[in-house]
């Protein structure tokens, strides 16, 4: 009796055990999430946007949009911004980085003095810098 009495203990023991050891694999994540990796967001130009670099068609090369350019603030029409826009020159042309475009904006002048213009976009030397489409004025700047 005894003998039975251990042998039921050590099999209540052992599957007790067992139980308890799958119970703890079943909770364990299977498969732990990626870290995202900063500094690994290249675009198709190598530019990282992470550090602050988007590609200029102009320079030909990743930049800085906030280093070396004009500021554009929003026209005022009432309401409060939180993005600007920028302009660089190269000669004769200028390209506008503007926070309502995916794509940068090339626009060209004949002369010196002229407006730099490309469709119905229009980038007038007035006091700084006015910034047209359609004749309407959605940016200043100095």
């Amino acid at each position: 009796m005894k003998k039975m009495f251990l042998f039921l203990i050590i099999a209540s023991a052992i599957s007790c055990g067992k139980k308890v050891s799958q119970e703890n694999v079943s909770t364990a994540p299977k498969d732990q999430p990626k870290e995202a990796v900063v500094g690994a967001d290249s675009d198709s130009h190598g530019c990282k946007a992470s550090a602050g670099y988007t590609w200029s068609v102009l320079k030909n090369e990743c930049i800085r949009v906030f280093e070396n350019s004009t500021r554009l603030n929003h026209a005022e029409d009432g309401k409060t911004y939180s993005t600007v826009s920028y302009v660089i020159f190269d000669g004769n042309k200028a390209e506008l980085f503007l926070d309502t475009q995916k794509e940068s904006i090339i626009l060209e002048r004949k002369s010196e003095g002229d407006s730099w213009v490309n469709g119905d976009w229009q980038l007038i030397p007035w006091k700084g810098y006015v910034l047209k489409k359609a004749g309407k004025i959605l940016y200043t700047g100095e």
